[in-house]
């Protein structure tokens, strides 16, 4: 089976994040995506699409911005990719919670860091690449075992 793609564009503002789930979560369920499964994709793409929209869009000052998210799906793979036009961020770049931070009280932990490391766990491949003045954010979910 050949990759079928399709692709939405979003205003880049914390409304939008309900519609980018719902976008991500119908077009999982026709791929046949497991609810459990589809939770945890949204659940990353949650997390990273609303960093690109506080901190690298709304911090940085840009307005009338758009996330665009696009959806690419075949036999084996389901992928979500979030584009943005932000300043440049690879959050694999940032240094993610240790164990011993992750055990203090919540009010004494630095903040930063949980949404990348909870998308890097949610999916099967989370990936970051800067391409054309563009982020892209890539979340990949296995359909099927690999050997078959």
């Amino acid at each position: 089976m050949e990759n079928d793609t399709e692709s939405k564009k979003f205003k880049a503002t914390l409304d939008s994040l309900s519609s980018i789930r719902e976008y991500v979560t119908e077009q999982a369920s026709k791929a046949g995506i497991d609810k459990n499964r589809i939770y945890k994709l949204c659940l990353a793409v949650d997390e990273i699409a609303t960093n690109i929209i506080n901190y690298g869009y709304l911090r940085s000052g840009i307005k009338n911005a758009h996330v665009q998210a696009i959806i690419t799906k075949n036999a084996k793979h389901f992928s979500v990719v979030l584009e943005d036009t932000a300043p440049p961020f690879n959050p694999f770049e940032r240094e993610l919670p240790n164990d011993e931070e992750l055990n203090k009280p919540l009010e004494e932990r630095p903040i930063g860091g949980l949404g990348i490391m909870l998308a890097k766990d949610s999916v099967d491949e989370f990936r970051y690449e800067y391409k054309n003045s563009t982020n892209r954010n890539i979340f990949r979910i296995n359909i099927c075992n690999e050997d078959t």
